[in-house]
């Protein structure tokens, strides 16, 4: 007998209202638009009048603006009719704002609101559909070497601290070699024994109370090459935070670096967050504000300290030697103090910098400690009509405590904004880059392509689906008409849970759609021909539709499942443009073995289920 349960017409409507509403927001395109975000955060008002400018500066450029608006982002959003205008608008805008503006393309989304509150969105498109920002950065190397050399020098001295040995000096010079002056009486022995261990890698050398440690042009090589390393896995950890659809993240050369964002919404925050090197270092108090403001009067600066200035330009001496810095953090959260209610982070060292700032509390209690707060932003200046990439440090004491008891791993730190503390716990947590880097290649995959590729990738799935369907209307006739319908709520599921779960469709993406059309084709050429050989064999007619389904979906499991095994694999296993595929014909197997058993067995049971004297059926 043909029967079908009735929760399950339930759950198949359900599962298209389901599919309508998750698949929806594809059908609205978005509008090309550019974005204006300030350089640095917090540093520039986004508001009203900066509104009003742009909007002057577009008509006075006869560039129509669809709207200019301030989002509660922070951000301001030119939306503009077609790609063209876009780019004008932005190559326009670039160089009259100048450089504490961030100027970036972006596609901003036209759903409804009310979509965006069921968290239904548009599924992502990778950077050969949808275009994106193409970025190439330098890193510089010669900063790298610095930064590492000078943290070798502090080594060096606290290898000879901890082991008992004298010294007067421990210097650098260039990047050859560094020089330690040993004490008088200074064991030379134990001195070369424990910096032989502390560093192999260097050549050492004794010329009476003078120990040499050349650096070795491998040792150099080895430090940029992991310099490249280090800010490929920052990079990629910072990027991972926007959530962008398949970025692509890669070396080119011996010093540079490829980034892709496809489609990504807010990449002037992007281009802030991937160049910046914000980090915080934590240096003792030698001279406070009168004594730092007679020694910037007077010149004279003692040799083992520097000048560094708060937020409301009050200078303050402190020590040219790095207590700890961001590289010996392991976690780092914002965070608000209860009793002052002012806004910071909350910082966990490793043990090379616990027990550094375990050390220096334990010894200087009552003294004051400064925490420096350090970013490195490129920036863009116009020079002669072109512009010119180049890198802005900014340093400032964020706080100058006195050392109330001893603390290690574990401690606070306040002084900033609610923005930059959220932005600074961010970039410390996703680690910090080992040298600065410039944008020296920016390029805008022109959306253009993109949609001739969706053009092309859409075609070729309309083609399938209508030469599959035509086939079946012919060769089937009635089942080949709920053949058809399964076949469309399919592909509607698909596109509704690819949405959903914010997997990018790229080219091989298509491919993987067009295969699980007809996979879904030949679940429903299994059941079909099935029943025409229950009939062929005098089997009544109700009773053929039921046994060619039950009889059918043991071969449709099993097929499917060996072509979702091989799915899994290529996704588990492959990158890039294979998991494109991969996810996509995961997505449409699981799909078409539901609607091809479930959905049109149901359609066919509220055609066919009702008759009573059923003598035959169009197939």
């Amino acid at each position: 007998m043909l029967t079908f349960a009735r929760w399950k017409y339930f759950a198949i409507l359900a599962v298209l209202i389901f599919s309508v509403i998750y698949a929806l927001p594809n059908a609205y395109p978005q509008d090309p638009s550019v974005q204006v975000s300030a350089a640095k955060a917090g540093s520039i008002a986004i508001d009203a009048p900066l509104a009003k400018r742009i909007e002057g500066i577009l008509a006075e450029a006869k560039i129509p603006a669809k709207s200019v608006k301030v989002e509660e982002q922070g951000n301001l959003l030119v939306r503009l009719a077609d790609t063209e205008q876009q780019t004008r608008a932005a190559d326009l805008l670039r160089p009259r704002l100048g450089s504490d503006y961030v100027v970036a393309l972006s596609l901003a989304p036209t759903a409804p609101q009310w979509l965006d509150s069921l968290a239904a969105k548009p599924m992502p498109r990778g950077l050969d559909l949808q275009g994106g920002v193409h970025f190439v950065m330098q890193v510089d190397q010669n900063a790298a070497l610095d930064k590492r050399l000078d943290a070798y020098v502090e080594d060096v001295r606290s290898t000879l601290r901890d082991a008992g040995v004298p010294y007067t000096s421990v210097v650098r010079r260039g990047n050859e070699a560094l020089i330690a002056t040993l004490g008088v009486n200074a064991d030379k022995a134990k001195a070369q024994q424990h910096l032989r261990q502390s560093f192999p890698n260097l050549g050492l050398s004794l010329e009476g109370q003078t120990l040499t440690l050349d650096v070795p042009q491998s040792e150099l090589s080895r430090i940029s090459l992991e310099a490249i390393e280090q800010n490929l896995n920052t990079l990629r950890n910072r990027i991972n935070a926007f959530g962008v659809a398949e970025p692509v993240i890669q070396r080119q050369g011996t010093d540079r670096i490829v980034i892709q964002l496809p489609g990504l919404q807010d990449t002037a925050e992007a281009k802030r967050q991937i160049g910046a090197t914000a980090t915080l270092e934590f240096r003792a108090v030698t001279g406070e504000e009168n004594a730092a403001a007679a020694a910037v009067k007077d010149r004279s600066v003692p040799p083992d300290s520097r000048v560094y200035y708060t937020a409301q330009k009050v200078p303050l001496l402190l020590s040219k030697r790095l207590l700890v810095s961001g590289d010996q953090l392991v976690n780092a959260q914002p965070m608000t103090d209860p009793q002052t209610g002012r806004q910071g982070v909350s910082i966990t060292l490793n043990s090379v910098g616990g027990q550094r700032m375990l050390d220096h509390t334990l010894e200087n209690v009552g003294k004051r400690l400064g925490i420096v707060y350090v970013e490195q932003i490129p920036t863009t200046s116009i020079v002669d009509g072109k512009e010119v990439q180049s890198i802005r440090t900014d340093e400032r004491v964020i706080n100058s405590a006195t050392i109330q008891g001893v603390f290690g791993k574990n401690f606070q730190t306040t002084g900033l904004s609610a923005e930059e503390s959220k932005s600074l716990a961010n970039q410390l947590k996703s680690g910090a880059l080992a040298a600065p880097m410039v944008f020296v290649e920016e390029r805008v995959v022109g959306p253009s392509l993109g949609a001739e590729n969706v053009k092309r990738g859409t075609t070729a799935v309309l083609y399938s689906f209508v030469f599959a369907l035509t086939f079946f209307l012919i060769y089937y006739r009635m089942f080949g008409l709920i053949t058809c319908l399964a076949l469309l709520l399919n592909l509607l599921m698909v596109i509704a849970l690819m949405s959903l779960m914010g997997a990018t469709m790229s080219l091989p993406g298509f491919a993987g759609l067009a295969l699980s059309v007809g996979m879904s084709v030949d679940a429903n050429v299994l059941i079909n021909e099935r029943i025409r050989e229950e009939l062929r064999a005098g089997v009544p007619p109700q009773a053929a539709i039921a046994t060619g389904y039950d009889k059918a979906s043991g071969t449709i499991f099993d097929s499917n499942m060996t072509a979702l095994l091989a799915g899994v694999a290529l996704w588990a296993f492959g990158t890039g443009s294979l998991q494109g595929f991969a996810i996509t014909m995961i997505i449409g197997i699981l799909t078409s073995v539901f609607t091809a058993v479930t959905v049109s067995r149901g359609i066919a049971t509220l055609i066919y289920g009702g008759r009573r004297k059923l003598k035959s059926i169009a197939i």
